[in-house]
């Protein structure tokens, strides 16, 4: 197997491990998406790579979630989710923003920044989802505030937890990197 496809078929493993994580017990929030999400685009060197990748891991994630997690009788197969596109789009723009970001540079400052601008990004997205996809909130800018100000206790979540697991998949890559050199992606520049 040639080095590239090496390095790519080991950090599509991470991506995928992380997305499986997402099937034990865990708090509101508190999950590994956003940091697949700057993982894949930091690390896949091809752009439909750093979106592919994430993203089908994360739906595969959320097909067995949703199937064989939540208790589903009587509904059928679910593909996707009830305003799934909400979840999905913010999870494209973090990806796209943070090819941008991340420009073959890693850096603990940019690791960093990206983990919390991705949470303040899915936070607003997602709860403007919810403000405009369901009949929980009046349509109107007092019904918006409402929805972000009913979101707050998730946001602490979503924030230490995309903290956490971007360091742990950005740490265990450089970690297997630093002591497999044939694995070392010469594409990249940590600093």
């Amino acid at each position: 197997m040639k080095k590239l496809n090496l390095n790519i078929a080991v950090m599509a493993v991470i991506v995928f491990l992380a997305g499986a994580s997402r099937i034990f017990p865990h708090p509101p929030n508190f999950s590994p998406i956003l940091a697949i999400a700057l993982f894949g685009a930091a690390h896949f060197s091809k752009k439909w790579q750093a979106v592919f990748i994430p993203m089908f891991a994360v739906w595969l994630s959320d097909l067995f979630i949703n199937n064989f997690v939540y208790s589903n009788q009587g509904t059928g197969f679910i593909w996707f989710y009830s305003g799934f596109y909400w979840q999905y789009a913010s999870y494209l723009i973090i990806i796209m923003s943070s090819i941008l970001v991340f420009k073959n540079k890693i850096s603990i400052s940019k690791t960093f920044g990206a983990s919390l601008g991705s949470s303040m990004a899915f936070f607003l997205l997602s709860n403007f989802g919810v403000w405009a996809g369901s009949g929980m909130y009046m349509k109107n800018l007092s019904g918006l505030i409402a929805c972000y100000v009913a979101g707050l206790p998730f946001l602490q979540n979503t924030i230490v937890s995309n903290v956490l697991f971007t360091t742990v998949l950005f740490g265990s890559y450089y970690l297997i990197q630093v002591q497999y050199s044939s694995l070392k992606n010469e594409n990249l520049q940590y600093s």
